[in-house]
């Protein structure tokens, strides 16, 4: 078995599965070690020991490359996908079937674990056509938010990426931003760069308590921005996992889903299992008030685009059609809508 599609199968699962982001960055590192050495030199290095001594190559991951190098599969990775199934399932069915694209996921230029490149393969592997890059924005210091002068440098990125991508017709990338809603409402990044970018997806991090009057007023304002497209988890809620719950923010939701209907934001239907926002009867409300849908799987991580799963499911057992869902849409008329056009 080829060790380095062995590693990256093994931190594509970890992270499907949540777990500590250490254990996948460990297999992820290992696989950029060996991944400029031929095979035969890769043997000779595990044969004489030289490998096991490598800087970035512990005893975990060198008995995976040891093994796959022996011709086997290695028994870390069987195990994981006896236990938590293949990395990619079955093709998907229903809603989950007719997405096309993915508008909310973070890289290693923000809080994500890896570069672009690897996070587009991983998009590409569960089938989708394009994704939307959107690190933070500079306000969420704690998640390395990224300066006006940071994002330009990632357009830059982008732009290499899609040319590389379109001569082996790969997945189309578009630019983002996960823009913080500040207190006033105001979007954390200069009007000229929310200019430039595809596709803006804006989203409450702080002062989540605030009062109800007063939360509903930051996310009008908001909302009112011609450059906002998405308005990502809107409650802001952790149902469960590794940092534990945290209640909804409390808005007028009627009036906000009502703003985003006559401003033609999309809401999001946010994938992660951890947050599963909004709640499905916010969903019913929004679905209610005419608004359009975004389902996105707020990546950080390869391993995260599986819960488009969920998110799908959620949708449509909340009754969500598919044209109302602008990530069923294709590249060009999602641009369109996203530009205003």
């Amino acid at each position: 078995m080829d060790p380095v599609a062995a590693l990256e199968e093994i931190a594509y699962l970890l992270e499907r599965d949540r777990a500590s982001s250490y254990k996948s960055k460990a297999f992820r590192r290992a696989a950029d070690v060996i991944g400029g050495i031929s095979v035969e030199e890769l043997a000779a290095r595990v044969r004489d020991g030289r490998l096991k001594r490598t800087k970035g190559i512990g005893d975990t991951t060198y008995t995976v490359i040891a093994e796959a190098v022996g011709g086997q599969v290695p028994v870390y990775l069987a195990d994981l996908r006896e236990r938590s199934g293949p990395a990619v399932a079955a093709s998907g069915t229903g809603l989950r079937s007719e997405l096309k694209g993915d508008l909310h996921s973070h890289t290693e230029w923000s809080d994500g674990t890896t570069p672009i490149a690897t996070m587009a393969r991983a998009a590409e592997l569960v089938g989708l056509e394009y994704l939307v890059i959107s690190d933070h924005s500079p306000n969420l210091t704690v998640a390395n938010g990224l300066s006006a002068e940071r994002l330009g440098e990632q357009l830059g990125v982008l732009d290499e990426l899609n040319a590389a991508n379109e001569v082996r017709s790969g997945i189309r990338l578009l630019s983002g931003i996960e823009t913080d809603i500040l207190l006033d409402g105001a979007l954390d990044q200069s009007p000229e760069m929310l200019g430039r970018l595809d596709v803006v997806v804006a989203s409450v991090h702080s002062k989540l308590r605030m009062e109800s009057r007063e939360m509903t007023e930051r996310m009008l304002r908001a909302i009112e921005n011609p450059r906002m497209n998405v308005l990502g988890h809107c409650t802001g809620r952790l149902v469960e996992g590794a940092r534990g719950t945290r209640p909804q923010s409390t808005f007028d939701a009627r009036a906000v889903f009502a703003a985003c209907a006559e401003h033609d934001v999309a809401v999001e239907i946010n994938s992660r299992p951890e947050r599963q926002d909004p709640p499905d009867e916010l969903i019913g409300l929004a679905l209610e008030a005419g608004c359009l849908f975004s389902i996105d799987t707020d990546a950080h991580a390869p391993g995260h685009f599986s819960f488009l799963d969920l998110g799908a499911a959620r949708a449509e057992a909340n009754g969500v059609p598919a044209d109302r869902v602008v990530t069923t849409w294709p590249a060009e008329r999602l641009l369109e809508w996203s530009r205003g056009g």
